[in-house]
């Protein structure tokens, strides 16, 4: 313990400085991905629960229902109404077994009526007609810098929310935080 804490401080004439822990260095992308995705897996959270999906509802269920929201062990699924809702109360409890079965600790599971937005076919018309007008993209709009934290950035960006979309995705989790 005493070796861990010679580590974190430093000595300049009679003042001691805390200075953070050696980083460890850096990892390949691959390795990220796979700690991400272990995380995921451990903690519980909604990404891993995606992303198992089609293997724990199965081949029929799956594309009609989706985890929408996993909160203290309480999974909200949601699924179009009329015939796939009924198949989902139906198989609730084959559900909630799949789940701990693939290491979910799931303690009980709400279903509801979702009515998901049809997604366009990737390729699409639709797809390109967005992305021809992104904002992101420089070849059509552009460089400039942003104003809140000074870095290059496409101009569409700036001509949409006034910054750069790091500066924007900052705005957003910031007004997404809950008050208290």
């Amino acid at each position: 313990m005493a070796k861990a804490s010679r580590q974190q401080t430093r000595q300049i004439g009679n003042l001691s400085l805390l200075v953070p822990a050696p980083r460890p260095p850096p990892s390949g992308l691959a390795s990220c991905l796979r700690e991400l995705e272990q995380r995921w897996q451990q903690g519980g959270h909604l990404a891993a629960l995606w992303q198992a999906w089609p293997r724990i509802a199965g081949a029929q269920l799956a594309p009609h229902c989706r985890p929408l929201r996993l909160h203290s062990g309480l999974l909200t699924v949601g699924a179009a109404p009329g015939p796939w809702l009924q198949a989902l109360q139906y198989n609730r409890h084959q559900l909630l077994g799949a789940l701990r079965a693939n290491g979910f600790s799931v303690r009980d599971l709400r279903l509801e009526q979702h009515h998901p937005a049809a997604a366009a076919p990737p390729g699409g018309l639709q797809e390109g007609e967005v992305w021809a007008a992104h904002p992101s993209r420089v070849d059509v709009h552009g460089m400039a810098t942003c104003p809140r934290c000074s870095s290059p950035a496409p101009a569409g960006e700036m001509a949409r929310w006034g910054h750069c979309s790091f500066c924007r995705q900052k705005q957003l989790a910031l007004a997404a935080r809950p008050t208290g």
